[in-house]
This record gives C-alpha cells, structure tokens and sequence, in this order.
C-alpha cells in the first residue's frame, strides 16, 4: 500500500513539475513580458507537505490532517468561531447563499464593482440583485448608499473589502440591524486586514476568503467560509458535506451518517490543504515583504500624483493594508488604455478591472437603469501594477520610471 501511494505521489510531483517547466517555456515564446503581473510564491514547504498527506497520512480526499491543521490556524490567530475550507472562495459565498435559505424573489445588495462570483452565489438561489455603487474616491461599497436600495424584499448586504481594505462596517452592520438583514463579507482580498484593529471576516454573519494563485496567501484555488452567526453553525457542515452529517459521524456523534439536507461536495482535498497549510505557516513573511512593495510604490508616485497625473489608493483611517493590490487610477479611459499599452511595450504587464456588473450582458436588462458613475469610473480608469512576493524594489522603481516616462 506504502509503495502504491509513494507511486502515485511521485508521479503526480512529475507531472505537476512537467507541466509547470512547460507553461514556463511556453511564455517566453509567446511574450517578451519582462515583469508579470503576478507569480505566485512558493515557501519551499508545499510538496513536503503534499507528500506527507498522501505517503504519510495516505488520505487526501479532505477533511483530515491538513484540513484541520489551517482551521485551527484561522481560529487562533482571528478568533473565528467556525472556520470551513472550500475548493474556492465561490464555493464559499455559495454556501453562504445556501445558508441563508436564499429563495427566488429575495433581494441581495452587492457592488457593482466586484467580481461575478459575488453576484452569482445569489443569481444560483433565484436572487434578485441590487447593486450598489462605488465611494467617489475608493472601489468599495458606498455605506450611505446602502439605507436607499433597501425594501421589504431584501434579505442579505454583501460587502466587498476591495484590495483588503475594508469596508465601513459599523454603517453597514447598524444598518442592517435597523432593517434585521444578514451581512455576509466578500473578503475574498482580505486576509490579515482590519477594521478598527478587529480582523474582516469576523463582522458578517458569514464571511468568504480566497486563496487564487493571484491572492496573498495561495492554493491554487481555495476558499474559506467562516461562520459567525452560530444560527449556521451546525447546517454549515452539513452543506459542506454533501448535505450529509458525516462530519459528526467521524467525530463519533452519530452511529451512522445519513442525508439530511440539500448540500454539494464543497471540502477540498487534503493536497490542497497541505499547499494552503505551507503558506499559511509564512503569513507574516509574506504580509511584510508585500506591505514594503506596496509603500515603494505610493513613495515613487505620490510626486505624480502631486502633478495631478493620478490618483493613488486611498486609505480610511478605520481600515489597515494588508498589500494585495497596488493600483493607480488615471483621468479617462484613454489614458489608462494608454498607458497599459505602454507599460506592456515596455515588458511589463499591468491589468484593468472590474467591468461594472450593472451593465454586464447578463444583468444589464435586470438592473433598475439606476446610473452608478463611480463604478463605471473605476471600470474605466484604474490600473492594477504588477504585485507579487519576488517582485524587487529594483523592479518597482522600473515600472514607476516608465510610468513617470509616459506623462512626461
């Protein structure tokens, strides 16, 4: 049995290096890209740990060792009550959809800025959505906004921490005890960010993280779901679970495990808990390096921001940086296209989003015709730069030159 899993462990090590040489050696051929717009970091601690959950602990379809072992990790250093790790931070805000008993009719207020996943948990359950816009000088969700999209139809705020920052919680959680409305945080950038020195994540009645190879902390995909409200606590699992109590069952709580709810296989296999678990053991590595690129950067443009050439990330002083997006906004669409162009001319690959969801092709003859200028602005002119843990100073002070080169 040893020798079959050692087998197997080493032939997926082959094939994984195999394809990741390849996918390398394709880029260079199809780009002379000199800085990505993101690459993923990897500790040195991922095959070990992937090794010893298949060799080791010979289990690696979910919910062991490893699982385990990143729950206790995020209840520890959050104070999370209930912690459930999914394949993906989707996963997690569908289960939040699931939780809420979501039903056809019900009203969701999200952004508009926001990626489509935190749209489609609801659309799924047969949600109407009311999006809401964008602060006039930050992507999040404007709070005094929030009180005037509300009816008796609407169930749920989804907040969206744009690039870690955080929302205004304190307006957003009075208003939905004013109108007894559930909160479920999109913290999908969010790790290790703060709201008046208290972790996002832990306001909602649910919150949902993500650990996409462009995120802080990475698994390839991977999501959390935590659970605040302890109402969810026990069907929580029982989702996660296929809608089965075979949690409980392992723990010895029931004789027999049976199906007791609707739920979907929403646990990730142990191989990608023992990656997140590598990562997460150098957290605080990774948050410093990133927070030191993300200064350089604002320290080398506020000068041209100070010219009135662009707008640099503003901050709120009830909100940390947690480093996970270093972007800049630009005067009009011409000029953020512009200048994308330009840096890519240069080798270096800097990215827009978000295309506003109010207007997607999906939703746009849904939507109220409510005009939501701040999100289409910051569709229109904002520039994500390159951010990643290898990323140098050396770089930064590169990609900063060629953008001072442009408006000169």
């Amino acid at each position: 049995m040893r020798k079959r899993l050692r087998w197997l462990y080493e032939k997926f090590l082959s094939l994984f290096v195999s394809k990741y040489l390849e996918d390398k050696k394709k880029q260079k051929l199809t780009n002379d890209i000199i800085i990505p717009f993101n690459k993923p970091f990897l500790t040195g601690k991922e095959t070990h740990y992937m090794y010893m959950a298949v060799y080791k602990e010979a289990k690696i379809s979910g919910n062991g060792k490893y699982t385990q072992l990143c729950h206790d990790f995020f209840k520890k250093r959050y104070n999370f009550p209930q912690v459930l790790l999914t394949t993906s931070c989707t996963d997690a805000l569908e289960m939040s959809g699931l939780l809420l008993d979501i039903k056809p009719g019900d009203e969701i207020i999200i952004p508009s800025f926001t990626f489509v996943s935190t749209a489609n948990a609801f659309v799924l359950r047969g949600a109407k959505i009311v999006f809401a816009d964008s602060y006039k000088n930050h992507p999040n969700i404007d709070a005094n906004k929030i009180e005037e999209l509300i009816t008796e139809k609407t169930k749920a705020i989804v907040p969206v921490h744009y690039g870690g920052i955080a929302c205004d919680m304190d307006k957003i959680l009075k208003i939905a005890k004013k109108y007894n409305l559930y909160v479920v945080e999109d913290a999908a950038q969010a790790i290790e960010s703060f709201y008046k020195g208290k972790p996002l994540g832990s306001f909602g009645d649910m919150a949902a993280f993500s650990f996409h190879e462009t995120k802080n902390i990475i698994a390839g995909e991977g999501g959390l779901l935590v659970v605040n409200n302890t109402k969810f606590s026990q069907r929580a699992e029982i989702i996660w679970e296929k809608g089965t109590n075979r949690a409980a069952f392992f723990r010895g709580e029931v004789k027999k495990y049976n199906w007791v709810d609707i739920g979907s296989s929403y646990l990730p296999s142990e191989i990608i808990a023992a990656f997140l678990y590598a990562q997460l053991e150098e957290l605080d590595k990774i948050q410093n390096r990133r927070i030191k690129l993300w200064e350089r950067y604002y320290h080398n443009l506020k000068p041209l921001e100070n010219k009135g050439f662009i707008k640099l990330p503003i901050i709120p002083e009830y909100a940390s940086n947690n480093g996970h997006i270093f972007y800049i906004t630009t005067e009009n669409q011409t000029i953020r296209d512009a200048l994308i162009a330009y840096l890519k001319k240069q080798g270096i690959l800097a990215v827009f989003h978000y295309l506003p969801l109010h207007l997607s092709p999906f939703y746009r003859n849904k939507h109220d015709n409510r005009e939501l200028p701040n999100a289409v602005r910051f569709s229109q002119t904002i520039i994500r730069l390159p951010m990643f843990y290898e990323l140098t100073f050396d770089e930064i002070d590169f990609i900063c030159e060629k953008i001072y080169n442009f408006f000169n």
